[in-house]
């Protein structure tokens, strides 16, 4: 009996083992593809270095030197899901979390405000089109309009220095974001995307210039 137990455990070690190694290899491979996209949509201009992986190569910290008036101090940190432990990754699938890229650096330009754009993201869905659709109230047909972007602010007074940063943000329907800051201390500037938003070389490009786009965006009073 001891015999047997002492085969299953080995076997399940095996196994663990097996599934970590592979994972591991998995993530590190996943993280370093995006790094080689963000580097490439520099065009030469910028270099990925001093790379860091942590929490069992589900997260990857690397800093991103550029030659650029916009941005100092760049850093990058990658969130993969947690595949090389089993029980994490299976309640990280549950809870239907990200993976993410996260930009941070500061600016030439400091901003001058304080700004926080939790979950911007654009979402919608068209049904089947009916003739003479009625409406709730049984009364008439639907009238379906085209919207243009929609703010909730928890200020009352909108600072004239945040409209074309908002308007940059506007600008880009295609882009979901998790999270934008803007802040006067440092880090000045931090944007956190969805890693499904950088799936090639040419997404990766996009986004840099929107982040360049949004930087200028910030600091057009102050130049």
């Amino acid at each position: 009996m001891g015999r047997l137990i002492l085969i299953d455990v080995i076997v399940a070690g095996t196994a663990f083992f097996l599934w970590y190694a592979w994972f591991v290899r998995y993530n590190r491979k996943r993280a370093g593809n995006v790094l080689q996209r963000v580097q490439a949509a520099c065009l030469g201009k910028g270099r990925i270095a001093d790379l860091r992986w942590q929490a069992s190569s589900s997260r990857l910290k690397a800093t991103l030197h550029l030659s650029s008036r916009w941005f100092e101090d760049a850093r990058l940190t990658i969130r993969l899901l947690p595949r090389p432990l089993p029980v994490q990754w299976a309640l990280s699938r549950w809870r239907q979390q990200q993976e993410t890229l996260t930009f941070e650096a500061d600016m030439g330009f400091p901003p001058g405000f304080h700004l926080d754009i939790i979950r911007h993201r654009w979402s919608g869905h068209t049904g089947a089109k009916t003739s003479g659709t009625k409406n709730s109230s049984g009364t008439g047909a639907w009238t379906v309009t085209r919207p243009g972007p929609v703010i909730l602010t928890t200020k009352e007074d909108w600072p004239v220095e945040l409209s074309p940063v908002v308007n940059a943000l506007a600008s880009w329907r295609d882009k979901d974001f998790v999270g934008v800051r803007f802040n006067s201390k440092s880090p000045h500037f931090t944007a956190t995307v969805a890693l499904e938003n950088l799936s090639n070389h040419k997404a990766a490009a996009a986004l840099l210039g929107l982040f360049r786009e949004l930087a200028a965006s910030s600091s057009a009073k102050q130049h």
